[in-house]
């Protein structure tokens, strides 16, 4: 048999699955990521160290599935869309205050930038049509700007300017192509107007990067899944634990690779029809066009950015897991739900949506639960479909309660916030064009079957469930059983390797009448949070 292998370096850990060619997992490991935190703002990582625990992982992948290293036929890498600054001669170069050269990393959720942010939003130019409008603190062109205002010691020593996924498939075949999913998702390069916009890095001040022709960020740039070089270079296949050689596609970022796990399965109908919904530490949406939409407040449309020929809106919320997890800590009784969660052998989540489960005879009264709670979970701001990275979060109804059944109420409470959220990009792109039939859901918090009964029931949309545990990793393997040519593209490598599980519809009335009066609470909140931030 032929496997393929999916890596996935998310925030906190790299991942690496062993799958067939029918998407069956054989195999999986697993090996922590270390964060650097400073102050509100800076979030730095080492690339060394991701590298090595992708090593780790994908040894105990193999092992796991007990797959000989020459049956591995292709590789494929996700990552979060963070930015990796290398010397010319590949080392890591510090890009924090804290001068050390082994945080290398700006992550994602790094919101350093807010200024070099704004700037470039009052430029008012062109290529920001195809982020929404309105540039995101998360996207590369800010962060590499701060570092040439903050850091210019170390921007003028670069070599190379990576987004995680690229440096991946660099360190894998020592080739520097960059995947259009990336450059085009978080750099601002246009693939049907030109590419990288010479004017636009002039006139917010990274003229450098187009006198050298975009050497450093990308002169390269390949459709997801194509083959990388030739392969795994020597050193890297003996990392990894396979053979030099083996095709390695070009990569995806981790929610887009979620995307390719999902969207096109058995029985589901077009792409387009479908919209992604990875639910992790954030959330990201992705709807899938057959012609460009210009959808204010939500990124794209990007070409061949998740599937090739295609365009793509991209939005979600950047603290989504995350936000449930503040919204936790924050409560008085979240020790006492630690403890009797690990007593039970549960997450704390598991445990508190099993304890709002037996006060209600199905999962469509879950919104009993939330009581006069009211939550706007933007802890790190809207990332669409307001496009707003200042706002924060609001939480409304609350009393003096502070035990155990107060905090299973601002649970789900807070999971109602999520899927208000979500409801308000899937109505932005129906109101310009982009409507879908499914919502299909992958990423670790959307997994329990009520948490994506509540989304049906927030929504108002069908949510569908992949067959597999492990969408992401299997979108990542995908590339690889596409650089190798078991199918013919990937969007045949989609419909050959992934199915479905089942489906959630909106429980209908009276709980549609519940949610639609909330929804409008939810809007008020957050329009009011939205005014006060810097009044």
């Amino acid at each position: 048999m032929r496997y393929f292998l999916g890596v996935d370096v998310g925030t906190g850990s790299a991942r690496a699955g062993v799958f067939d060619a029918e998407g069956q997992l054989h195999g999986s490991g697993v090996s922590d990521v270390t964060i650097y935190r400073q102050g509100a703002d800076i979030v730095e990582q080492s690339s060394d160290q991701i590298w090595s625990a992708v090593c780790t992982a994908t040894q105990a992948a193999l092992k796991a599935a007990a797959v000989a290293p020459h049956d591995v036929a292709g590789v494929g890498f996700d990552a979060t869309c963070s930015l990796v600054v290398l010397d010319e001669s590949g080392a890591p170069l510090a890009v924090g205050p804290s001068e050390d050269p082994s945080r290398n990393i700006i992550v994602w959720m790094d919101h350093r930038a807010m200024a070099e942010t704004e700037m470039i939003n009052a430029t008012g130019h062109p290529v920001l049509a195809y982020v929404g409008g309105t540039i995101s603190p998360e996207m590369q062109s800010p962060k590499l700007l701060w570092l040439k205002r903050h850091k210019p010691e170390v921007f003028a020593k670069v070599g190379q300017f990576f987004d995680l996924t690229d440096f991946l498939t660099w360190k894998a075949t020592g080739a520097d192509a960059r995947s259009s999913c990336t450059v085009t998702c978080k750099w601002t390069y246009v693939a049907r107007s030109g590419g990288w916009d010479d004017g636009f890095f002039r006139q917010i001040g990274l003229e450098e990067l187009a006198d050298e022709g975009f050497r450093r960020i990308g002169a390269k740039i390949v459709d997801p899944g194509s083959p990388v070089s030739n392969g795994l270079t020597f050193e890297a296949a003996a990392a990894l634990g396979i053979v030099a050689g083996t095709p390695v596609g070009a990569g995806l970022i981790d929610a887009h690779a979620g995307g390719v796990g999902t969207v096109g399965a058995q029985g589901l109908g077009p792409p387009v029809q479908n919209m992604a919904y990875v639910f992790g530490t954030s959330s990201c949406t992705m709807t899938t066009t057959a012609e460009p939409v210009f959808v204010p407040g939500v990124w794209g449309p990007y070409h061949s950015a998740m599937l090739p020929g295609m365009w793509l809106n991209e939005g979600g919320q950047s603290a989504a897991g995350a936000a449930i997890d503040r919204l936790i800590a924050m409560h008085p009784a979240a020790a006492e739900a630690a403890a009797l969660a690990v007593a039970a052998d549960q997450s704390v989540p598991n445990f508190l949506m099993a304890r709002a489960l037996a006060k209600v005879s199905v999962p469509g009264e879950l919104v009993h639960v939330a009581g006069d709670l009211h939550v706007v979970p933007e802890f790190l701001g809207n990332r669409a479909p307001h496009a707003d990275p200042r706002t924060r979060a609001v939480i409304a109804g609350l009393d003096m309660d502070i035990s155990l059944d107060s905090l299973i109420s601002l649970y789900v409470a807070g999971l109602c916030g999520l899927g208000y959220g979500l409801r308000q990009i899937i109505e932005a792109q129906a109101k310009h064009g982009a409507t879908i039939s499914n919502i299909v859901v992958s990423g670790g918090a959307s997994r329990h079957e009520a948490v994506r009964q509540l989304l049906a029931d927030t929504t108002g949309v069908s949510i569908v469930g992949p067959e597999t545990e492990e969408p992401v990793l299997l979108g990542a393997a995908m590339l690889g059983a596409c650089a190798a040519r078991q199918h013919a593209s990937l969007s045949e490598c989609m419909t050959a390797m992934s199915r479905v599980s089942a489906a959630y519809a909106p429980s209908g009335d009276p709980v549609t009448g519940i949610h639609e009066k909330r929804y409008g609470i939810y809007q008020s909140l957050q329009e009011i949070a939205r005014t006060a931030v810097g009044s």
